[in-house]
C-alpha cells in the first residue's frame, strides 16, 4: 500500500506540473502569436493609408478648381475610386469657418441614403471622429476605430486623410467592413480575433479532457489503494482485488495483487505451522532433559560442591533455553500476525490500564512505583495482541533497569493525528555510542552481555525481553503499524521510548 500511496503522491506532482504547462504554454504562445499579428496588422494598415493617399491626390485637382468649389455631385466622382472592400466619405469644411468648426458630410461611396446620414455623423461624433477632425485639418494618420453603422453593418474607420483646397479642408475617410479582418485584430483586442477564440476553444476542450483523464486515473488508484488498506487491515478479506476493481486497465495489477496476498496469507500459515512444530520438537527434548535431571540430584551427595554447581548450571540453561524457545515462538507468531491478521480498532490507552494492573506484583517486587498519564480514546489500528507485546516489552525493559524506590512513567496522549505513546525510566541510560543500537536483533546491554554498559539484569519478564529481542520486536511491531519508535536518554537521567502511531479514525 505504500507503493500505491507514493504512485497517488506522484500522480498528484503531474497533476499540479500539468496544470502549471497548461497556464504557462498559452501564455507564451499567446505573445507570441499577437507579437505576429501586431506586425501584419501594421502593414494591412501602412497599405490602406497608402491607397487613401493615392485617392485623395486624385480627387485634389477636382477640389481644388480655380472657378470654384465643384457643385455637382461628387459621389459619381468617389464611386470611381471604390471596390467591393473599401467604403469611402468625403466632408468639407469651408474657408472662412473657425478651427474647431463642423464638418459637412458631402458624398459617399457606395452612396448613402440621406435618412441615414445623420445616423451616420452621430456614429463617427460618437467615436471621437468629428472632434479630431474639427481640431485641425492636418490629421493624417492610420486609425482602426470600430463601429456599427445604423443599418447595422459593423464597419472599421481605417484611415483619414486631410485634402487642402482653396476653398476649404476636405477630409477623405476610409472604412472597411469587419469581415475583411477577420483574422487580423484591426479595431479590436487580438483575443477576440476568430483564429484565437477557435483556439482557444478547442485548447479548453482539450484542456478539460486532459483534466478528466487524469482526475479519473487518480481516483481509480485512490479507490484501489482504498481496497488495498481494507484487506491490509482485513476488512473485506474474502473479496479480491479483482472482484473489487473498477478500473479494466488495473486488471492485470489487480490479479498480480491478489496472487501477492495469497502468496502471504501461505507464508502467514506456514510460519504458525513451523513455530508449532518447532516449539513442539524443542520443549519435548527440554522436558526429557528436566525430568531426568531429578533422579540424578537426588543420589548427588550434598557436600558434593562440584556437582551440585553442575546441575545448577544445567537448570539455568534449562530454563533459558525454555524461554529462548518461548520467545521464538511468540515472534514467529507475532510476525504471522502482522502479515495475516486483521486490523482493528483497539484502545491504547486501555490496553496500557489493563498491562499495568498485571504488572503489580512485578513493580511490587522490584520496588518501583509506576505514574501512569492516559488520555481517554486514544485508538489505534492494529492487530490482536501486538500492541499488548509492545507494551509489555517496553515496560519490561524500563523495569528491569529503574533502579528501587524509583519511578516509571507511562503517557499516552493524541497529537496532530497520531498516538503517543512514552515509557520513561530512572535508570542509568546508555551511553551515546550505542543508543543508535537499541533497536538492534540480539542487543543488549544488561550485565554480563558481550555489550553490556553497566545496567544491572532482572529476573522476570516477558520472552524475549533478557535475549536481547525486546526492543526490537518493538521496533518491528511498531513500523508494521506505520509508526515509529526511538529512544532518548532523559536530561534527569534515564531513558525514555517514545512511540508514534497513527491514530484510528
Amino acid at each position: 500500500m505504500h507503493a500505491l500511496r507514493r504512485i497517488a503522491a506522484s500522480l498528484t506532482l503531474k497533476m499540479i506540473g500539468l496544470v502549471v504547462v497548461f497556464v504557462a504554454l498559452p501564455v507564451v504562445l499567446y505573445g507570441q502569436f499577437e507579437s505576429a499579428d501586431n506586425q501584419r496588422r501594421d502593414l494591412v494598415v501602412r497599405g490602406i493609408q497608402q491607397r487613401s493617399w493615392l485617392i485623395a491626390q486624385a480627387l485634389t485637382p477636382i477640389l481644388d478648381q480655380p472657378s470654384g468649389p465643384p457643385h455637382k455631385s461628387l459621389n459619381q466622382e468617389l464611386q470611381r475610386f471604390k471596390d467591393n472592400r473599401t467604403l469611402l466619405k468625403l466632408m468639407f469644411r469651408p474657408v472662412g469657418m473657425p478651427a474647431g468648426g463642423s464638418f459637412y458630410y458631402i458624398a459617399s461611396a457606395p452612396e448613402s441614403k440621406p435618412e441615414l446620414v445623420g445616423a451616420e455623423l452621430s456614429s463617427l461624433a460618437e467615436h471621437g471622429v468629428l472632434q479630431q477632425l474639427s481640431e485641425s485639418c492636418a490629421w493624417d494618420a492610420p486609425i482602426d476605430i470600430r463601429y456599427r453603422q445604423p443599418n447595422g453593418h459593423e464597419e472599421i474607420m481605417t484611415s483619414v486623410v486631410p485634402i487642402q483646397s482653396r476653398w476649404g479642408c476636405w477630409v477623405l475617410l476610409s472604412a472597411h467592413p469587419t469581415s475583411e479582418f477577420l483574422n487580423i485584430s484591426i479595431g479590436r483586442s487580438y483575443w477576440q480575433t476568430r483564429e484565437i477564440q477557435v483556439a482557444a476553444a478547442i485548447y479548453f476542450v482539450f484542456a478539460l479532457l486532459a483534466i478528466l483523464v487524469t482526475v479519473s486515473v487518480w481516483r481509480s488508484l485512490h479507490h484501489f489503494r482504498h481496497v488495498a488498506r481494507e484487506m491490509r487491515e482485513g476488512r473485506g478479506s474474502e473479496r479480491t482485488f479483482v472482484a473489487r476493481n473498477v478500473v479494466p486497465e488495473l486488471t492485470s495489477v489487480a490479479a498480480d495483487f491478489d496472487h501477492f496476498v495469497r502468496d502471504l496469507r501461505r507464508i502467514a500459515h506456514d510460519m504458525r505451522q513451523a513455530s508449532e512444530d518447532n516449539a513442539h520438537s524443542l520443549k519435548g527434548p527440554i522436558c526429557t532433559i528436566q525430568s531426568s535431571l531429578e533422579p540424578i540430584k537426588r543420589v548427588v551427595p550434598a557436600d558434593n560442591s562440584r556437582a551440585t554447581r553442575a546441575i545448577s548450571l544445567v537448570e539455568s540453561s534449562l530454563r533459558r533455553l525454555h524461554s529462548l524457545v518461548n520467545a521464538t515462538q511468540r515472534i514467529d507468531y507475532n510476525t504471522a500476525n502482522l502479515i495475516d491478521a486483521p486490523r482493528i480498532r483497539v484502545n491504547l490507552s486501555e490496553i496500557v490500564a489493563d498491562t499495568v494492573l498485571r504488572y503489580r506484583e512485578v513493580l511490587a517486587e522490584h520496588n518501583v512505583r509506576l505514574v501512569r498519564v492516559l488520555e481517554e480514546g486514544a485508538c489505534v489500528l492494529a492487530g490482536r495482541g501486538v500492541i499488548d507485546t509492545i507494551f509489555e516489552n517496553i515496560l519490561d525493559n524500563a523495569i528491569g533497569f529503574a533502579p528501587e524506590r524509583s519511578t516509571v512513567s507511562v503517557y499516552v496522549f493524541r497529537q496532530n493525528g497520531s498516538v503517543m505513546l512514552h515509557v520513561d525510566d530512572e535508570g542509568p541510560g546508555i551511553s551515546h555510542e550505542q543508543i543508535d543500537m537499541v533497536f538492534d536483533r540480539y542487543f543488549s546491554s544488561r550485565a554480563g552481555s558481550p555489550n553490556q554498559t553497566g545496567r544491572r539484569s532482572t529476573p522476570g519478564g516477558s520472552p524475549g525481553s533478557h535475549a536481547g529481542l525486546g526492543l526490537w520486536i518493538v521496533h518491528r511491531n511498531v513500523e508494521a503499524l506505520g509508526g515509529t519508535v526511538s529512544a532518548h536518554n532523559r536530561l534527569s537521567g534515564g531513558l525514555s521510548i517514545r512511540i508514534e502511531l497513527p491514530a484510528a479514525a
